[in-house]
This record gives C-alpha cells, sequence and structure tokens, in this order.
C-alpha cells in the first residue's frame, strides 16, 4: 500500500475555489482559505453582521486553528491533513424541525463520498446523529449551528464538516480510538488537487438537495436514506448524558423525526440530538 507523501500537492486557494465554484453553479459564492479560525464561526458571524444575506455559499479551507466539533471540542490540522468546510442555507422551517437537519446533513453526506469511494463505499457509513466512519474509524465529523441576520425572523443553517486526509495512524495514537482517512478509503492513494474540489463539491451539493428535499417533504424519505447507511443498525449502545450512561439498547434506526430509535427492552425510546451522545458498546 502506498504511503501518501506529506506534501500531498495542493491547488493554490483561488483556484481551488475557482474549481468548486465551477462545479456548484447553484451556489452564489464559493471562498478557500490556506487558513482561517473556523469556517463555521466565519460564517456564523457574516449572518449575525447582515452580511452575504444570499444563500447558499461555501467557505473552506486547507487549515483550521481554532476548528469546532460537537459539544464545543477545539481542534487543529496542519495543511493536507483535512478538508474543511462550511456551506449556510436559507431554511424557511420553523425551530422544531431544525434538529433533524444534524441527521440529515450526515446521510447525504455519506451518501456523495460513498459515490466517490469506489469498491470501499459500502464500509463507508453515518453514525447517528452525522459522524461519518470507515469501518469503525471516524472518517469525518459535521456541525450544524444556525444563526439569525438582523431582522429575519428565521435562521441561517450552517453545516461544517472536517474529512480527514491522512495521519490516520498518527490520530488514532493521539486520541486513543480509531480514526480514518480518504487514503484508506481509496486504497492508499492521497488525493490532491481536482479530486478534492470534486470532493467539496460534491457534499455541497448533496446538502443543497437534502434542505431543499426536507423543506418540501419533511424527513419521512430519509428514514430509509439512512437505513442504507447506519452505522449503528441492530447494535447496542450505550445512551449517554455529561458522562453518565443512562441506559443501554438496540439500536433501531431513526423516527419521522430523524431521532434515534433505542430498543431498551420495554419499547423503543426516542433520542433527541443535543447533549445526549450515543456509542457503540
Amino acid at each position: 500500500m502506498q504511503t501518501p507523501s506529506p506534501s500531498a500537492p495542493l491547488l493554490d486557494a483561488p483556484e481551488m475555489a475557482a474549481r468548486i465554484a465551477s462545479r456548484l453553479p447553484a451556489f452564489t459564492r464559493a471562498e478557500w482559505l490556506d487558513v482561517t479560525g473556523s469556517t463555521n464561526a466565519d460564517m456564523l458571524a457574516r449572518v449575525r453582521e447582515g452580511q452575504d444575506a444570499s444563500q447558499p455559499w461555501l467557505r473552506g479551507t486547507y487549515r483550521q486553528d481554532s476548528g469546532r466539533g460537537r459539544a464545543g471540542r477545539v481542534w487543529t490540522n496542519h495543511a493536507g491533513d483535512a478538508l474543511m468546510f462550511s456551506c449556510a442555507f436559507d431554511v424557511p422551517l420553523p425551530l422544531a424541525k431544525l434538529p433533524a437537519l444534524s441527521p440529515i446533513s450526515g446521510i447525504a453526506a455519506c451518501e456523495a463520498l460513498r459515490a466517490q469511494a469506489g469498491a470501499a463505499a459500502p464500509a463507508l457509513r453515518m453514525k447517528w446523529p452525522n459522524d461519518l466512519q470507515f469501518g469503525d474509524g471516524k472518517l469525518a465529523g459535521i456541525l450544524v449551528e444556525t444563526a439569525r441576520a438582523p431582522g429575519e425572523a428565521t435562521p441561517v443553517v450552517v453545516m461544517g464538516i472536517g474529512i480527514n486526509l491522512r495521519e490516520a495512524g498518527r490520530l488514532s495514537a493521539e486520541l486513543g480510538r480509531e480514526i480514518a482517512d480518504w487514503t484508506q478509503v481509496r486504497g492508499g492513494l492521497p488525493a490532491a488537487g481536482d479530486t478534492l474540489a470534486t470532493l467539496v463539491a460534491d457534499v455541497a451539493r448533496a446538502w443543497l438537495e437534502a434542505v431543499v428535499q426536507y423543506a418540501r417533504q419533511g424527513y419521512a424519505p430519509f428514514i430509509s436514506r439512512h437505513a442504507q447507511v447506519d452505522a449503528l443498525a441492530g447494535r447496542e449502545v450505550n445512551v449517554i448524558e455529561d458522562g453518565r450512561v443512562l441506559f443501554s439498547g438496540l439500536a433501531q434506526g431513526t423516527d419521522g423525526d430523524g431521532r434515534l430509535l433505542v430498543d431498551a427492552g420495554q419499547g423503543r425510546v426516542p433520542i433527541s440530538v443535543g447533549e445526549i451522545s450515543v456509542r457503540a458498546r
């Protein structure tokens, strides 16, 4: 198996932005940076300040120095180790419908990456609510947040993703858990240049299509789609809050609101996106 070069070729930021934009005609803007603090934070700040009112648009970077994950966890990376980008969408939905966008973002991203994964596609799955896994290793994390522009009644939804491109072995050792990267998905071949622009555009387009479908049809069409990529299906899981196991049971897919169903022995319990986390046992 080939080992990816530490200096795998990357397009310069303006060229990366241009190639992504050419693949996303429905987007009003596509930006790419060499480094920023957090693409999600950048977009949320602009929305709150009343800038860039026309969605959808995309902002990505080769390196984040204050990236954020679920529960506010902070992490950084080296250029070329990961793809990090966020998309902003104007979603005309009531607040009660917004939580389902977390699993929807994971389903759509997983489907998009599977299309580029070749023979390895079946091993690429989604762990509810939206972590992407290759085998049992985490390949990508997704963070869905919202912000309101001044004077607007409905929030703008920002979906951000970080896809590991390489260094899975080092990250697994540092974090003490299994991490996967795109070189493993592609049989050791590093992804660079135009291939990365395609990955970004494919995920962004999938997100836009999923958001539009959800606004029109609700979560019902996503129940079967989730079943096709579900990493937890039929597995025993722990439901955890503040580090404490609340109960255990078998994961049984999602309901019509995108909530995970866990059979704890006395019927299915719906788990909502929030402070509660789910871990395979």
